[in-house]
């Protein structure tokens, strides 16, 4: 009666995986539709606002799209719109990355020294070559957030252990310290850099047109078909470091690749759009109370959920004090943090 008893347990398991699929499968179509009426929201959404047919117009009539209408629409909503699907996406994943990866529920990429390695690449472009402007000094934030993430993974790397979820976060703090201390002493010296800090370190998709986007789109692509491959890998580490290796997960190697993907998608996007917060840090969250703790959901779900974010708040900014506008890292900063306090008090911060 014992195994009948089992038997018809592990069926019922079974059943209630299998009806769990095409539910969660039909969630992301549903975020999928949100995030395409978003998208057309953006574009036709502004201190400007333009007709949804002038919309279709200046895609239609390319040669002929002369009017202001078809300029701030093509020229100016559709890069800063691709650039914010792609920088949300892959923020979406990092942050669900690092967060199984140092079994952190507050990881997000400022955990790596991401923004403070791009900061100190651009104080470096500015101050030595005179470099100006998004594309002058992109490659170099580009490199500096890659560069700090191999930084903290070296130092957590040192002594018995190796790179333990512990060592990654408490590596990632003193490499963040030392890298702004640095910033700050060069800002503090210097008011030509710092003006132009001031346009980065804010965090906007405003000003980025489609040459940026063309640099770093092919980085964002690849990073973000990488963290597809994660999932199954994550909830290995998800059960600690003995168990994953007990399955057969060769742990070490297996944070370098995860590491590596991170760096690459938070390096783009840091690079191209400044340090865009909370994105990365609530997104996972919210997926996890949709999904359960399967990184196999978690990540799609996540690269679906911040971007839909991060454009809704590109576009609450552009509305709150037209003609002006306010940059989408302040909007974020400014309902991020009390709606992520929210999310802990009354929704239960979800569980790795």
């Amino acid at each position: 009666m014992s195994l009948s008893v089992a038997d018809s347990a592990a069926e019922s398991k079974t059943r209630r995986s299998r009806l769990r699929v095409p539910t969660l499968g039909g969630g992301l179509l549903v975020l999928l539709g949100a995030l395409v009426v978003t998208v057309f929201l953006s574009v036709a959404l502004g201190s400007r606002s333009i007709s949804p047919l002038d919309v279709l117009n200046a895609f239609t009539h390319l040669d002929r799209s002369v009017s202001t209408d078809g300029t701030v629409t093509l020229e100016m909503r559709v890069p800063r719109t691709l650039l914010g699907i792609l920088v949300g996406a892959a923020l979406g994943a990092s942050g669900a990355i690092l967060q199984g990866v140092t079994r952190n529920p507050l990881a997000d990429p400022g955990i790596m020294g991401v923004n403070a390695g791009a900061a100190a690449a651009i104080v470096v472009a500015i101050a030595l070559f005179d470099l100006h402007g998004v594309s002058g000094y992109l490659w170099f934030a580009f490199g500096g957030a890659i560069g700090a993430t191999l930084l903290v993974y070296a130092v957590a790397s040192l002594g018995r252990g190796g790179a333990s979820p512990l060592k990654l976060a408490l590596a990632g703090a003193a490499v963040t310290a030392a890298l702004t201390s640095l910033t700050s002493a060069v800002l503090m010296t210097d008011d030509v850099v710092l003006d132009e800090m001031r346009f980065w370190q804010v965090g906007s998709l405003a000003g980025r047109y489609l040459p940026i986007f063309y640099s770093v789109a092919p980085f964002l692509l690849v990073g973000l078909a990488a963290s597809l491959l994660c999932g199954w890998a994550l909830n290995g580490l998800a059960l600690g470091d003995d168990t994953a290796r007990a399955l057969g997960l060769r742990v070490g190697q297996v944070r370098v690749l995860m590491f590596a993907v991170v760096a690459v998608l938070c390096g783009a996007a840091t690079a191209a759009c400044g340090p865009i917060v909370f994105v990365g840090l609530v997104a996972p969250h919210l997926a996890r109370l949709i999904c359960g703790p399967d990184y196999r959901w978690i990540l799609p779900y996540s690269m679906l959920l911040s971007p839909l974010l991060l454009l809704l708040c590109d576009i609450l900014g552009r509305l709150l004090i037209s003609p002006g506008e306010l940059q989408v890292g302040v909007v974020l900063g400014v309902l991020g943090a009390p709606f992520f306090i929210a999310l802990v008090r009354y929704g239960r911060l979800a569980e790795l």
